[in-house]
């Protein structure tokens, strides 16, 4: 009998299959940090993801990172298009966190939802060029940590059950 078998296909670039491998990292994260992780049934929910605490549910929408300029970026909305045009929404009141995972480096950062901004969120692993202190998302602040202890605890005060406006 011979091993397990190649996949059928290389995989894909196509966002679907993207936003499935993100997912799945997030996904495989937060169970293995002992999360107790509820999956939706169904599709076109606002979140991917629910983590069932003591204190509540927490809705989590599931991003890619794309890694430029020392920087990962992520959509902090939704662009859903079709030939009668495009409709962009913000995940304002329909989500707590955004789970970002970097294919890059492997990562998942928990970003809770207030402190995005619209269109795209950016966060910093390098200083950037010009010295800016103020105003920036250090990635290592937001990085869900491997160690079981440390999860979403540090993320916890944070959070605010549903988005304010930004």
């Amino acid at each position: 009998m011979g091993g397990f078998p190649d996949p059928k296909r290389p995989p894909t670039a196509h966002p679907v299959d993207v936003g499935l491998r993100s997912e799945t990292a997030v996904l495989a994260t937060l169970v293995r940090l002992g999360y107790d992780v509820l999956v939706p049934h169904g599709t076109n929910h606002r979140y991917d993801l629910v983590v069932d605490t003591d204190d509540g549910f927490i809705r989590i929408q599931c991003k890619t990172g794309v890694h430029r300029d020392g920087v990962v970026i992520f959509r902090s909305q939704s662009v859903r298009s079709n030939t009668r045009g495009a409709l962009v929404r913000t995940y304002v009141g329909e989500i707590d966190f955004f789970a970002v995972h970097s294919p890059v480096s492997g990562q998942v950062f928990m970003v809770p939802c207030d402190e995005t901004t619209r269109g795209h969120t950016t966060l910093r692993f390098d200083p950037p060029a010009n010295g800016q202190v103020k105003g920036i998302r250090w990635a290592a602040d937001y990085a869900l940590g491997e160690e079981p202890e440390r999860g979403l605890e540090p993320l916890r005060s944070r959070l605010q059950i549903g988005c304010s406006t930004n």
